[in-house]
């Protein structure tokens, strides 16, 4: 569940302000893919009902955070699901880079379709870029090995949304439970 996302957006709406404290989680996310799958659809099925709890009267949400926080909260909320939920349909452009027909091909010329299938590629290299940056550091840089392992988190993501939205509909009462302690002891920090 996200109950620090919903706590967060109650807050807000009550008048406080949260601000994050500069430092480090050393929090284990499970290493087999079916356990992984089943944290993320957890944790992306709490963020759906977070924000439908705060979105069935939107006109109150508005009143309640303002033009500016009820925007950033659309943007947060819609935009964390749906960067896992529409992923397939950016990874249809690998079609057009490998000369295969695109439906989008239909719409625009082929020349703007590779421009926008290259436009991924480079967010691609960007991502694995900033993977790189950001285990840099002298106690995170036994992490640089998995930098190349990252395309392989949005397709598991996107299966763990696709889940969520599942159980939403069809088992909205059924969480996941999900073990930890399976790190390599480099990983765990207790």
């Amino acid at each position: 569940m996200t109950e620090d996302a919903d706590l967060g957006v109650r807050l807000c709406r009550a008048g406080y302000r949260t601000e994050l404290i500069d430092t480090v989680t050393f929090e284990e996310a499970n290493c087999r893919p079916w356990p992984w799958i089943k944290q993320r659809s957890r944790w992306l099925k709490g963020f759906m009902v977070t924000y439908l709890v705060h979105m069935r009267n939107p006109h109150q949400l508005f009143c309640d955070l303002g033009l500016a926080r009820f925007l950033s909260l659309q943007a947060f909320f819609v935009g964390t699901l749906s960067q896992f939920l529409l992923a397939p349909v950016l990874w249809s452009f690998w079609l057009v880079l490998l000369g295969w027909q695109h439906p989008v091909q239909t719409l625009v010329p082929a020349s703007i379709a590779l421009v926008i299938a290259r436009l991924f590629v480079c967010a691609e290299l960007l991502v694995l870029s900033i993977g790189i940056a950001s285990v840099a550091a002298t106690e995170r840089r036994f992490l640089l090995r998995w930098v190349p392992t990252m395309p392989l988190y949005f397709p598991l993501a996107a299966i763990a949304a696709y889940k969520a939205l599942y159980e939403l509909i069809f088992r909205p009462y059924y969480w996941d439970k999900t073990q930890h302690g399976h790190a390599p002891s480099e990983l765990n920090t207790d």
